[in-house]
């Protein structure tokens, strides 16, 4: 029990990470991040160690996620008064402004697109990992993020990288 709550306490971070990622919210993210702990740990006797725990431990947040986006959906959209800003606040850095610009571009991502996109780009998993945890092939993982990559692009006006052309 002891070396499982190690195991466990050492993901925390990275669950909290992509809690934050997923949600935009942090007190969303904390409350997911405790109900995905209190899952695991209570039903620690069902995870067999066929891969890492990080990976089970990821699953089940994703799952809880996915069960709470099902459930506001049938709620209806709530609206933190506190997160609508003022129209009259001065312009933060262009570095603000294009990582702001990128996060609302991730936002406007589906679901699918946006959770492999973090578990890859935010958590730096491995391809495999990040199949694993959505429980999709490889090949269904790569598409999305190229999907999600082109999006992305398309939404901030960045240009694809340029091929390398050979000159004769």
């Amino acid at each position: 029990m002891s070396d499982f709550l190690d195991q466990v306490e050492t993901c925390v971070p990275a669950l909290r990470r992509y809690a934050r990622a997923l949600t935009r919210n942090a007190d969303l993210a904390d409350d997911l991040v405790q109900d995905c702990l209190e899952r695991a740990i209570s039903r620690q006797g069902l995870f067999r160690p066929r891969g890492p725990l990080r990976a089970w431990l990821f699953t089940i947040l994703l799952n809880l996620h996915r069960n709470a986006l099902r459930s506001s959906r049938r709620r209806g959209q709530e609206v933190d008064i506190e997160a609508i800003e003022e129209p009259s606040t001065p312009a933060p850095q262009p570095g603000h402004i294009a990582l702001a610009e990128m996060a609302r571009a991730i936002e406007t991502l589906p679901a699918e697109q946006k959770e492999a996109l973090l578990l890859i780009a935010l958590e730096g998993l491995s391809y495999q990992e990040a199949a694993d945890i959505l429980k999709i092939p490889l090949g269904t993982l790569m598409s999305r993020l190229g999907r999600a990559r082109a999006a992305l692009r398309a939404a901030t006006g960045t240009p694809s990288e340029p091929h390398l052309r050979t000159v004769k």
